[in-house]
């Protein structure tokens, strides 16, 4: 899945889910604003947490993916000096 999708969707989610929770909240304004606040800087250090997974996750798919090309390079170079080897040794 696209990195940039899987962000936007989770920022589109948490955008609805804290306007649906306004909109049908038990309480007046004042308290949902109050509960807001409290509550915003623990949704701020998850979300945090998770993009911060996410990246770390890319990462090593990133290093993986780079080693077996470097390796799979390494493999058609030797292949190729073979053959040249071959070639001038006829």
């Amino acid at each position: 899945m696209n990195t940039g999708k899987l962000l936007l969707g989770v920022l589109a989610g948490a955008a609805t889910g804290a306007l649906l929770g306004v909109l049908f909240a038990p309480h007046k304004g004042s308290v949902t604003r109050k509960k807001i606040v409290r509550n915003s800087g623990a949704f701020a250090d998850g979300v945090k947490g998770k993009i911060n997974d996410l990246l770390d996750d890319i990462t090593e798919k990133f290093d993986k993916v780079k080693e077996e090309v470097s390796e799979f390079a390494d493999q058609k170079m030797n292949k190729n000096g073979e053959v040249k080897k071959e070639v001038k040794a006829t």
